[in-house]
């Protein structure tokens, strides 16, 4: 299955991953992520540059926890610029911008797994199972 996602999404997820990730000079992440979480984000980085081939539901759900984490912490910058200054702040905007789009990631990240899961068991005749997970491929 091919994820699309806009030029804009695409900047938004890669900046919220350098945030998670901490990889901005002198910044710091306001969302501590856990080792397994900030490994599956920095793995998602690289993709981030155009529509993405997801082939198995293993693959769909480590690549929604991963813009889950995203989401986050964009929605932790988002709600810090508006207390810093005002809703209508140009770095609140853009702050709010970035989450929205990411909003919409995740939001057809998870229609992309549960659609997975529900062709998974209409094949199989029973949920997913990780082996199924791993091994069902759903080509582009």
């Amino acid at each position: 299955m091919i994820l699309r996602c806009s030029y804009e999404e695409l900047a938004a997820l890669r900046a919220g991953a350098h945030t998670v990730l901490g990889d901005e000079i002198g910044e710091y992440s306001s969302v501590i992520a856990p080792p397994e979480s900030r490994a599956t984000v920095e793995a998602l980085l690289p993709r981030l540059i155009g529509d993405m081939s997801v082939v198995t539901l293993a693959e769909a759900r480590t690549l929604e926890a991963a813009v889950v984490m995203i989401l986050e912490c964009l929605r932790v910058e988002m709600e810090s610029a508006v207390l810093a200054a005002h809703p209508a702040d140009e770095q609140a905007v853009s702050a709010y911008f970035e989450f929205a789009h990411a909003l919409l990631v995740a939001e057809r990240v998870g229609e992309v797994t549960s659609e997975m899961s529900a062709l998974i068991e209409l094949v199989t005749g029973s949920p997913p199972t990780p082996e199924t997970a791993r091994s069902f491929d759903f080509p582009d």
